[in-house]
């Protein structure tokens, strides 16, 4: 498009405990990230309640968004097809996407999406679009590329390569917040080989493409996604910290309703009026706020408000069983003999997860594999182990979660 991009004076570069060094050579990719809904992030825990379990689990949106930079800016300079396919303007779109697609994070990771019932994605297009300081940013770089980096997140850009990089089955994410949550949990589940993948892709009618010799690397990238599934993002301990999240307001709301509410955390009103939260309102929502709020609901005068906030500052978790019908009469009961209200004491949680979800229609929803002789063929199809676990019933886990209190009653 003949256009030329500001560099920095000299290029900036970030120490990182999982790809060493993040690299910024361009004056627009350094602005956004001195930005102050990108501070933000610092402010926005990438696993929500997963730090109850692996102490260390403290990383943040920040963090894991300049990885997410990071793995694109060298999928867009080192890989060739990608390289070579892209001009100067839609690598500085895809490396602006990659660095502001959680922008529009809530606190607590995915969990305030279900509290607040809304879009993360949502929020960060209007951030990159409404927000007067990043708009400014995008637009002083190149007029339109504001709402160029927004469609490149909401999938309708207009190559759409861009958007499978940094959002599809093998993305730049996904590899980011595998090989980062792994790291900081103190694990190995999400490791796999994301140099291998990186030699072995190829680019083929706008979709990414694995050769047939990297598919032992994308089989254990599968896997990696599986076992970082079960083991952190679905543990149940997490689970009850979320799930006492849920019960905290929604006795807040309740509250609200009868024109009870504690009136101490005034950024909370809001959420429990329902209503969509300006920018502004969404941007006083961090988890700094909810960690003042919780320390000041504790003493709230209402009971349930301040006995929910104190376990939650407090580590002091729900306990978890299988939710059959038995098991929720039972622990019902046993709730209310000892004076818990069930109605905020009693939480269902049902996880289910496929490993991999083959082709459908949609061509981002699939792993290619380009075989010997020049055929593409969807991930499935080619590989035995990935074909045998999407034969296999996705994997449900539905549990109940209560006070420790009453275990012994049970």
């Amino acid at each position: 498009m003949g256009e030329s991009f500001r560099k920095t004076s000299e290029e900036k570069v970030l120490r990182d405990p999982v790809h060493r060094y993040i690299h910024i050579s361009y004056e627009v990719i350094w602005n956004l990230l001195n930005a102050r809904w990108f501070q933000r992030l610092h402010r926005i825990r990438q696993l929500g309640g997963a730090f109850v379990v692996y102490p260390t689990a403290c990383h943040t949106r920040f963090s894991h968004s300049i990885g997410v930079y990071e793995i694109t800016r060298r999928m867009v300079s080192e890989i060739p097809e990608i390289r070579d396919s892209l001009n100067e303007r839609e690598k500085i779109t895809v490396m602006a996407a990659a660095l502001l697609h959680d922008v529009g994070h809530a606190p607590y990771s995915h969990a305030f999406e279900r509290i607040l019932n809304l879009s993360h994605e949502d929020y960060t297009c209007r951030i990159i679009e409404e927000d007067e300081e990043i708009r400014s940013i995008l637009e002083a770089a190149s007029p339109g590329l504001a709402e160029d980096t927004a469609d490149v997140i909401r999938h309708r850009s207009r190559n759409p390569l861009l958007s499978r990089l940094i959002s599809g089955q093998l993305d730049a994410d996904r590899m980011d917040y595998l090989l980062r949550d792994a790291y900081f949990t103190g694990t190995t589940y999400g490791e796999f080989d994301m140099e291998r993948i990186f030699r072995t892709m190829r680019v083929i009618n706008a979709m990414p493409v694995i050769k047939e010799s990297g598919i032992y690397a994308v089989e254990n990238y599968v896997m990696a996604r599986y076992h970082s599934y079960w083991q952190v993002y679905y543990h149940p301990g997490a689970r009850s910290y979320e799930t006492m999240l849920f019960s905290l307001f929604k006795r807040l709301r309740n509250l609200h309703e009868k024109n009870a509410a504690p009136s101490v955390i005034p950024e909370f009103l809001p959420l429990l009026e329902g209503r969509e939260l300006s920018l502004p309102e969404y941007f006083a929502l961090d988890e700094c706020t909810c960690s003042y709020a919780f320390m000041k609901l504790q003493s709230c005068g209402d009971p349930i408000a301040s006995d929910l906030a104190e376990r939650l500052l407090n580590r002091k978790l729900f306990d978890y069983m299988d939710a059959s019908q038995e098991n929720i009469a039972h622990v019902r009961a046993c709730l209310s003999q000892s004076g818990f209200d069930p109605d905020y004491y009693l939480t269902e949680d049902d996880v289910m997860q496929s490993v991999y979800v083959p082709y459908t229609g949609e061509k981002d929803n699939a792993v290619w594999i380009r075989v010997h002789g020049g055929e593409i063929r969807e991930l499935s199809d080619s590989s035995f182990i990935v074909s045998s676990l999407v034969r296999g019933k996705p994997l449900k886990d539905k549990r109940i979660y209560f006070p420790k209190e009453i275990r012994s009653l049970l």
